[in-house]
């Protein structure tokens, strides 16, 4: 087997992500970016939900839909991620089960009108040793539109369950892990602060 330099490798890494920001569907995009504005306008809450290297990047745009659109004199986003409460984690997980991760929480702080927003690679579709991928996520989907809320995926490969299950859906087009998880982070980027300039010049 040739093994690869470092030059090719770096290429072909970057050329994915060229193929991807040329594929991507930007409605798409708009469609999150204007969901969110609505939150922002009527004073609803984001609830950022994600597994493995996914709750990472749900903790990371929580921190930014913060932090990025708080504007002078205007009121604020409010953004809540699921993911970050070690202790509360580990005890849901102990007693009510991996699935029930975050409708449990949700129970606690979810209004009607508000948004569950889930990354995931696969959109909630395949499976490894543990089962079936993402159960938690599409179990939160499902609790937001029982009670009156709205769904947003960012997923990648073909979309998986997240293109059935949430009202609005950014699917990366490619089929590696670190493509789909890198741009996840650029696209949380790209709204956070296309929401800030939004707010920033309401009204």
């Amino acid at each position: 087997m040739t093994v690869q330099t470092n030059e090719t490798y770096i290429g072909k890494y970057f050329e994915g992500i060229k193929q991807i920001a040329d594929k991507i569907s930007r409605s798409d995009i708009a469609g999150v970016i204007d969901c969110f504005f609505d939150c922002w306008k009527n004073g609803r809450t984001i609830f950022l939900i994600g597994n493995g290297g996914s709750a990472g990047t749900a903790s990371h745009f929580a921190c930014d839909l913060n932090k990025v659109t708080a504007c002078e004199g205007k009121k604020r986003l409010k953004a809540v991620s699921l993911v970050d409460n070690a202790p509360l984690l580990t005890a849901l997980v102990n007693d009510n089960g991996w699935e029930h991760l975050y409708t449990e929480q949700l129970k606690n702080f979810f209004s009607p009108g508000d948004v569950v927003c889930a990354f995931s690679v696969h959109g909630g579709s395949g499976s490894d040793q543990a089962g079936l991928w993402s159960q938690n996520l599409l179990a939160a989907f499902k609790y937001a539109k029982e009670h009156g809320g709205k769904t947003i995926g960012f997923a990648g490969f073909d979309g998986g369950a997240f293109k059935k299950y949430a009202d609005y859906c950014i699917v990366v087009p490619y089929e590696t892990t670190p493509h789909v998880e890198s741009f996840h982070v650029v696209l949380h980027h790209l709204i956070a602060f296309r929401l800030r300039e939004m707010i920033e010049h309401d009204g």
